[in-house]
C-alpha cells in the first residue's frame, strides 16, 4: 500500500497541472451536456419567504399571455419547481402558499432556451413572522446546487428521536452522519473523512471563531439549541473556507417558528443529573428562544478502564439565547448568545507502577490521583440580513473568549511523567463575515463576501521537574520552569463565485478564495473552486467538484514551550528541532450521486480523494490533557460513503456506511514533541494516521405509534489504530454500539402535556477499547460507555 502512493503522488501531486485537468475534464463534459440537452423551453424556479426559507409545497401555476393555465406544480421540499417542454412565448409564474401574498413573475421563453426565476413571497403576518405548515420529513441526503457538494441534515425531530434526545451532547449527534467517526474526548471526539480537526461550526450561516475547549467538544455547544444541523463536506464552493473537512451548519430554533417550551428532568447511571428548560415565543416584531441546561455526571470524559470510570465526575452547564428583530418583511436583525463552562476530573487507571522517584517517594496508587481541568466558552454573534428577490446581504460581527485550566497533581505527576505541569490556556476572538448575493441574469447568480479576525491568545505554565541527564533522573528533589507566551494572530479571506444553471438540470459552480493568515507564520493562498450538480430527472442528483484548500493551524493550540528551559530535566525532549506549524496546502476531487428510490426512499453514493501537502494533525503530547498541532509533509486521503434515508407510514430510519484511509509521510513541524525513534521512522516511512478508521457505519430506526415512538441506533468501526513494533502499524479491535429509546408523551388534567423517555445506552454493554494507549500522540487507554439505563420526564408548554 505505501508503494502505490508516491505513484499517485507523481501524476496527481502538482497543483497546478492537476487543477489545469481537472477543470479541463468538466468543462468538456459540461460542453457535452449542453449540447445533448439543449433542445426546447424550461422553467426552473425557486420558492421563499422574504427571509430567505425555502416554501415547502407551495403551488406554482405557469400562465400564457391570455390568461390560460398551460401547467401547475408544487415545490419540493428545498422549495423547488421544474416545468419542462415549454413552448416559445411569453409567460407568468404565479406561486401561492397558505398565509403569504401571491408572488408573480413574468418572462420570455424561445426555442431551446430556459428560463431560471426565485419567487419571494410576503406574509401576511411580518411581524409575527408566523409560518403555517411545519417542515415535511428530513431530506438527510441533499446536494444543494448552489454549494455542489453533498450535505447531510439532521433535523430536531431526528435529534430528538435518537435515543438519548437533546440529553446526548452535540458529538453523540453528529455520529449520525456519514463518514462521522467516534473517538475518545480527549484526543477530539469525532473525526469528518479520517480527518484530524479541520471541523467549523456555523450558527445560522456565520462562522463561530474557535476556542480553546477540549472535552466540551463542538466547541461547548448543545443540540438544544439546533433546529438542524446539516453537515457540508467534500469539494465545496468558494463561499466556505478554512475548516473545511466538515462545516457543521446549525440553523436554530425561532420562537416565531415553533413557540413554547418546556422544563424538564433527566438521569439515571453514572449518577447522571440533567435538568433543562426551553422557551421561544415573539413580542411585537421580536422573536426570541432560550435554553439552558446543567449536567453532572461521572462519565465526563472517556473511561481509561473498561466497565466504567475512575475519577471521571463533571459539571456543565449550557446557555443560549437567539433574539430576532424584524425590521421589515425583507430585512431583520438578529443575535445569538451562547455560553459553555465545563469542570471535568481526568479519569484515572489502575495498576500504574511510577517511572521516577520523588522526596525519596517511589509508589502511589494511580487510582488516588487528581487531576482536574476546567473550560469555559462564551460566544456573541449580531447579524443584519436583507434579503430581496434579486440580492440579499449578511453582515456579521461576533466575539468569542474560550479558556482551559490543567490542574496537575504534582506528587503522582512527578513519579509517572517526570513532569507536573499547571497550564492556563485563553482565547479572545473577534471577527466581521460579509455575504452577498446578486442575480446577474436569470442563469447567473453572483455571490461574494469576506472574513476577517483576530485572535488573542495566551498562554502561562508552571512545570515542576525533576533533574536529568541523558535522560536519566539524577537527583530526587524537583525544579520550576515557568513559561508565558501571547500571540494575536490575524485571519483573513475573500471569495467570488458564479452560480450559472447551464440548462435547467444542470448548475455549475466556478469560484476563487484568498485566504491568509498571520500569527506564528505568515502565509496565503489563492484557491480554484469547481462544482457541478446534474439533476437528469426529478429523483436523482449527480455532483462531482474540486477544491483547492488552505488551512491554518488552530493557534490556540499551538505549542510555544521554550526548550532550553527544559535541559538536563525529565522534560527534555528527544528531537531538538522544533519548527512552528504551517498551513495545510490541499487537493480535493469530490464525486457522487443521490437517488431517491421510492418516495420516502432516498439513497446517496460519494467517493473522495485528498492529496495534501503540511497535512495538520493534533496529538495529546506529555501531561496536561491538550491537542497540540503538527504538520506531516505529505498524506493522502480517500474514501466511499454510501448513505440512506426512508420514511414510511410510522416508520424512519437511516444507515450510513463509510470506508477510508489516510496515509501521512513525514514531520514537518513540532519535531520535538516526539520520541526520536517514532521521529526517524516516520521521516522515512508513510504511516496510516491514528485516527484514521478503514470502516464507520451508523444506523437509525425509529417507529411512531400515536404518542408513542420507540427508537434504535448503533454506531460501529474497524478500530482506530495502535502502535505494535511501528507506529499506528495496527487497529484496535472493531467494536458496536447499540443503543434503545423510547418516549411517551400524555396529558394530564390541570397539569397539561407530558413526555416521559426511557433509554438505555449500550444496550448490550460492549466493554469496547477507543484507545489503547498507544499510537502517535496517544497516550492513556480509553473505553467507550459501559451500559446505562435512563430516565427523564418534562412538561411541555
Amino acid at each position: 500500500m505505501t508503494l502505490a502512493i508516491p505513484a499517485w503522488r507523481s501524476s496527481w501531486g502538482k497543483p497546478s497541472a492537476f487543477g489545469r485537468l481537472t477543470i479541463g475534464v468538466a468543462l468538456l463534459l459540461l460542453q457535452l451536456v449542453v449540447v445533448a440537452f439543449a433542445s426546447g423551453g424550461t422553467i426552473t424556479g425557486l420558492v421563499r419567504d422574504a427571509l430567505g426559507r425555502p416554501l415547502a409545497g407551495s403551488a406554482v401555476r405557469l400562465e400564457t399571455s391570455d390568461g390560460r393555465t398551460t401547467g401547475r406544480t408544487l415545490s419540493d421540499a428545498q422549495g423547488r419547481f421544474f416545468f419542462g417542454d415549454v413552448p416559445p412565448g411569453t409567460y407568468a409564474l404565479v406561486a401561492e402558499f397558505a398565509g403569504f401574498e401571491t408572488a408573480t413573475a413574468v418572462g420570455t421563453i424561445v426555442e431551446a432556451e430556459n428560463w431560471s426565476v426565485e419567487l419571494t413571497l410576503a406574509s401576511r403576518k411580518p411581524l409575527d413572522v408566523a409560518v403555517a405548515t411545519k417542515r415535511l420529513e428530513d431530506p438527510r441526503i441533499t446536494t444543494p446546487p448552489s454549494i455542489g457538494a453533498p450535505a447531510y441534515e439532521i433535523t430536531s425531530k431526528a435529534i430528538e428521536t435518537q435515543p438519548g434526545g437533546e440529553n446526548n451532547s452535540l458529538s453523540q449527534v453528529l455520529l449520525q452522519a456519514p463518514g462521522v467517526t467516534q473517538d475518545a474526548s480527549s484526543v477530539g471526539g469525532i473525526h469528518v473523512r479520517n480527518q484530524m480537526g479541520n471541523i467549523q461550526y456555523r450558527i445560522n450561516g456565520v462562522a463561530l471563531p474557535e476556542g480553546a475547549t477540549l472535552f466540551g467538544q463542538s466547541g461547548g455547544l448543545s443540540p438544544r439549541l439546533a433546529e438542524s444541523v446539516t453537515l457540508l463536506t467534500g469539494a465545496l464552493t468558494a463561499e466556505y473556507g478554512l475548516r473545511t473537512t466538515g462545516i457543521f451548519d446549525i440553523q436554530t430554533k425561532s420562537g416565531a417558528l415553533d413557540p413554547g417550551g418546556h422544563v424538564g428532568m433527566y438521569g439515571g447511571s453514572q449518577s447522571w443529573i440533567q435538568p433543562s428548560a426551553e422557551y421561544g415565543g415573539t413580542l411585537g416584531r421580536l422573536s426570541y428562544f432560550v435554553t439552558a441546561d446543567y449536567l453532572q455526571n461521572s462519565i465526563g470524559i472517556s473511561p481509561a478502564t473498561p466497565g466504567g470510570a475512575i475519577h471521571d465526575d463533571t459539571q456543565q452547564g449550557h446557555g443560549f439565547g437567539y433574539f430576532e428583530l424584524l425590521l421589515d418583511p425583507t430585512s431583520k436583525i438578529s443575535a445569538v448568545l451562547g455560553s459553555f463552562v465545563g469542570n471535568f476530573q481526568i479519569p484515572n487507571s489502575r495498576g500504574g507502577t511510577p517511572t521516577f522517584t520523588v522526596d525519596g517517594v517511589t509508589s502511589f496508587d494511580s487510582t488516588q490521583v487528581n487531576e482536574t481541568q476546567l473550560e469555559q466558552n462564551y460566544f456573541a454573534v449580531l447579524s443584519y440580513r436583507k434579503a430581496e428577490s434579486e440580492w440579499g446581504v449578511q453582515v456579521a460581527t461576533y466575539a468569542r473568549y474560550g479558556s482551559l485550566s490543567f490542574h496537575p497533581d504534582p506528587l503522582p505527576d512527578l513519579l509517572f511523567n517526570g513532569i507536573a505541569q499547571r497550564v492556563s490556556r485563553g482565547s479572545t476572538a473577534t471577527g466581521l463575515q460579509v455575504d452577498a448575493r446578486y442575480a446577474l441574469s436569470p442563469n447567473h447568480t453572483l455571490r461574494t463576501g469576506g472574513l476577517f479576525s483576530a485572535d488573542l491568545t495566551t498562554v502561562q505554565s508552571t512545570s515542576s521537574v525533576l533533574p536529568a541527564s541523558g535522560g536519566l533522573q539524577t537527583s530526587d528533589q524537583p525544579f520550576e520552569v515557568f513559561n508565558s507566551v501571547g500571540q494575536t494572530g490575524y485571519t483573513y479571506g475573500l471569495y467570488v463565485q458564479d452560480e450559472w444553471r447551464a440548462l435547467p438540470s444542470l448548475t455549475v459552480n466556478g469560484g476563487l478564495r484568498f485566504d491568509g493568515y498571520d500569527a506564528f507564520r505568515n502565509e496565503w493562498q489563492v484557491s480554484p473552486r469547481l462544482n457541478t450538480v446534474w439533476r437528469p430527472t426529478p429523483t436523482t442528483s449527480v455532483h462531482a467538484g474540486y477544491a483547492r484548500y488552505f488551512t491554518p493551524p488552530r493557534q490556540e493550540f499551538v505549542s510555544s514551550a521554550t526548550l532550553a528551559k527544559f535541559a538536563n530535566s525529565t522534560a527534555a525532549p528527544e528531537v531538538s528541532q522544533n519548527s512552528a506549524p504551517r498551513a495545510e496546502r490541499a487537493n480535493y476531487i469530490d464525486v457522487g450521486v443521490t437517488q431517491q428510490i421510492l418516495p420516502g426512499f432516498k439513497v446517496g453514493l460519494d467517493g473522495y480523494y485528498k492529496q495534501a501537502d503540511y497535512q495538520l494533525d493534533e496529538g495529546q503530547f506529555g501531561a496536561p490533557i491538550f491537542l497540540t498541532p503538527f504538520n506531516y509533509r505529505q498524506a493522502y486521503t480517500y474514501g466511499i460513503e454510501l448513505t440512506t434515508a426512508f420514511a414510511l407510514g410510522g416508520f424512519t430510519g437511516y444507515g450510513n456506511l463509510a470506508a477510508g484511509r489516510q496515509w501521512a509521510k513525514g514531520l514537518a513541524s513540532s519535531q520535538a514533541l516526539f520520541s526520536a525513534e517514532d521521529f526517524a521512522y516516520i521521516q522515512e516511512h508513510y504511516i496510516v494516521t491514528d485516527h484514521s478508521q478503514l470502516i464507520t457505519a451508523s444506523a437509525g430506526l425509529a417507529y411512531l405509534w400515536r404518542t408513542t415512538q420507540a427508537s434504535l441506533s448503533m454506531i460501529a468501526g474497524s478500530g482506530l489504530r495502535r502502535s505494535v513494533k511501528h507506529p499506528n502499524d495496527s487497529s484496535n479491535p472493531p467494536y458496536q454500539q447499540l443503543n434503545f429509546g423510547l418516549t411517551h408523551v400524555f396529558t394530564l388534567p390541570a397539569i397539561g402535556k407530558l413526555e416521559a423517555r426511557f433509554d438505555v445506552i449500550n444496550v448490550l454493554d460492549n466493554n469496547y477499547i477507543l484507545r489503547d494507549g498507544t499510537g502517535v500522540g496517544v497516550f492513556a487507554k480509553q473505553f467507550g460507555p459501559p451500559r446505562g439505563f435512563f430516565g427523564g420526564l418534562k412538561k411541555i408548554f
